[in-house]
Formats: structure tokens, sequence, C-alpha cells
């Protein structure tokens, strides 16, 4: 296998493509090797000659280049990958990537990739409001790519609104910081849960909850990407299976208490982001209840509190809970963590209905910490922040030891 060391720029069709010159520069200043990859639309705006004089290799933009030897370039640079970046990234190949076209160089290598994509849209603001652009870039989100959302400002056809290619120093912090993040958990072991579970009240109905499980999937790919083995028990959701990741399927309260308790002695971080039915039904019915036979009342049991568990059993493991809360969000989170003994808690309200977005508003709670707010941030992003503490945990936890 070949040593991953390389950033691949991917360069497509745009009036802003000139502003991946800056970008490749700003990285190589850096320290980082840039491979370009220059669509052919690309190259009606900027010339290859002006990427290879400035990062010492050849621009790609062939599929079947006749001087390659014969060689799978495309397995050769996916294979050399570090991160894939593309700057800017049109409507066009957003989606390709989303549905899985590959037509040209660019969108075969993609497919080809393993490691970390960063995407810098550009467009015109209706193209970056269209449904359809909006729904691809969801399915990338999902995949946890990251998404550099394009600024506000006068765009190239004269009219204001979202859609000029973000600032380069916002593009360029993002790739060293992907990098930077590459094997910052390397050697541990995460186990996250994630969407909710299914209590049945006969073959048909069923208690649950709205949770659609992206926030704890954004976690294990998170923590997949930074180089954690990762542990991931989903109750059910209509999410991909992160790649990297051992997957674990539940249905109700009662198998992911099993399947966590199986795993948490293995863990070094525990982040508990499903929504689990606090109750069951007492007595499921076997056939479906029919209209004139439904109780007046459904009797429910409390199911047991799985994190709670985890808080009285832990021993060196960093252990992370979430609450969703209508009221009173910040008292009842520090009230949480006290009760459950948990390092720290991500709050967030949902008194607006934000189950099943892309973006959310979180609060972190730790122990002798000012309160850190991430407003309407993606849940990649939140997920790479929470991350970051977990990490700041443990260091702080062996720095008490050692002076200890």
């Amino acid at each position: 296998m070949r040593e991953r060391s390389v950033v691949v720029l991917g360069v497509t069709g745009c009036i802003a493509a000139y502003k991946a010159i800056e970008v490749m520069r700003g990285l190589q200043k850096a320290g980082v090797a840039v491979q370009v990859v220059l669509t052919r639309s690309g190259r009606r705006f900027v010339a290859p000659l002006t990427f290879e004089a400035l990062s010492g290799r050849p621009v790609i933009s062939e599929m079947f280049a006749p001087d390659s030897n014969r060689e799978i370039v495309h397995i050769r640079v996916a294979q050399e990958a570090a991160l894939l970046a593309v700057v800017p990234a049109t409507a066009n190949i957003l989606g390709k990537f989303a549905r899985g076209i590959a037509d040209d160089f660019l969108s075969t290598l993609y497919l080809s990739c393993a490691c970390p994509v960063l995407l810098a849209p550009a467009m015109n603001s209706e193209m970056w409001n269209h449904p359809a652009v909006r729904e691809n870039l969801a399915v990338l989100r999902e995949r946890g790519h990251r998404i550099v959302e394009p600024a506000a400002g006068m765009l190239a056809c004269g009219t204001e609104g979202v859609g000029r290619l973000a600032e380069t120093k916002a593009i360029i912090g993002g790739i060293l910081e992907i990098l930077g993040a590459g094997r910052s958990m390397a050697g541990l072991r995460v186990l996250v849960t994630a969407g909710p579970t299914i209590e049945d009240i006969d073959p048909v109905r069923f208690i649950s909850s709205r949770s659609s499980g992206k926030m704890g999937y954004a976690l294990a790919t998170a923590a997949r990407m930074r180089g954690a083995s990762v542990m991931l028990i989903s109750g059910p959701t209509s999410l991909p299976a992160p790649a990297g990741v051992d997957l674990v399927r539940v249905r109700s309260a009662a198998d992911m208490k099993d399947a966590v308790l199986q795993r948490f002695p293995l863990a070094d971080i525990v982040l508990k982001a499903a929504a689990v039915s606090d109750f069951r039904p007492l007595a499921p019915a076997a056939q479906k209840l029919k209209k004139d036979s439904q109780p007046a009342a459904l009797a429910l049991a409390l199911n047991e509190d799985i994190l709670a568990l985890l808080g009285e059993s832990k021993k060196s493991q960093v252990l992370v809970g979430f609450a969703a809360e209508t009221e009173d969000i910040l008292n009842r989170g520090w009230a949480k963590m006290a009760q459950k003994n948990l390092d720290m808690i991500v709050v967030n309200d949902v008194s607006s209905g934000v189950f099943g977005q892309d973006r959310a508003t979180v609060h972190l709670l730790r122990r002798g910490r000012d309160v850190e707010t991430l407003s309407d941030e993606t849940k990649t992003t939140i997920a790479h922040r929470i991350l970051d503490a977990a990490l700041d945990l443990i260091s702080s936890r062996a720095t008490a030891s050692e002076q200890g």
C-alpha cells in the first residue's frame, strides 16, 4: 500500500477556478504536497500549465493519457491521497459524486478514494438553493464529507446572493484541520450509539422517537476518519453504513442495552447519541389490535436507563451523553450530567422540530468549563468538535495523573 502523502486538488469548470491556485499555494506553504486534477471544463478557466509550474507535478485531466504506461492512474492517485479537496465544486460534480456517476477522471477518482473528502461549492444562488442540489449535499454530508459552504456577495452573473466560493483561508484551514486530525485518535476504541429504538405495541404499531441517527453516524464517521477503531450500535435508520466501522444493528431498547454493555468494557470513549425509548408497552400484543378491541389505556413499563448504567460502571472511559430538551435545557443538561456520572453532555433544544436536519445548534457541557455553544453548524462539524473535547478530557486526565 502506498503512503497517503498528497492532497488531491480537484478543480472544476467555474469562474472561481482561479482561486484554486491560491488554495494550492497556501497548502504548499504549509508543507503539503498537492496533485491537481483539472476537469475539461476547468481547463477552460485555468490553464494546466499554471498549476504544473507552481506544483512541480503534471496536471491530470484525462482518464486515458497516452503516457500512462498502462498504469491505472486513478487507482494510484486514490492510494496516494491523504485527502480529496474539490475547489470549486460545481453543481455538476456534486451531483456526480452523490449519485455515483463516473464519467471523467475526477468522478472516477472519487469512487476510488478511501480518504476524507472536502468540497467547496460555488454556483449561482438559484442553483445553490435548488432542491436537487440540496438533496445531493445532504447525501454527501451523510457520507461524512466536509462542506465549506459558499459565502454571500456579488456573483459572476451580476446578482447578489449566496454562492461565492468561500474565502481561501477557510478552505485551506478546513483542509489542514482534516489533515491534522487524520491520526489524532489512532489506537483509541470508540463506541457510538445512534438512531431511535422501537418498542412494539403490536405487529403493526410501535413507540419510537423522531431521531434520524445523523448525529451518531457523523460521530462514527469522524472518529474513523481520525484513525479510531469504531463500534457503532444503531437503531433502525435509513442511513448507509459508514465505511470502516463495525456496525451492529438493533431494534429495541433491550437490544441496545445488551449490545452496549457487551462492548462498553472495550471502549476508551463512549458517545451515547441514540434516542432510546424511555418506555415500552407492558404487554405487546401478538396480533394486530383491532379498533373495537383497543384498550382505553396503554400500560407502559419503564426501560432501564442505559446511560445511567454506564455511568455507574465506568472506569477509565470518557462517557459522553446527549440530551434533547424542550425547556430549561442547560439546567437540565447539568442535572443529567451529575445524575448519570458523565464526563460531558451535548444538549440541544428540540422544541422547534429540528429532527432529521443536517445542521443543529448544540451546547457542550463539561465539569469546570464554560458552556460551549455551536450555533447552526453541520453535524459533521459538531461531531469533530465533540471528538476534540473528548480528546481534551483524555489529555487532561493524563496530565493530572502525571502530576499526581
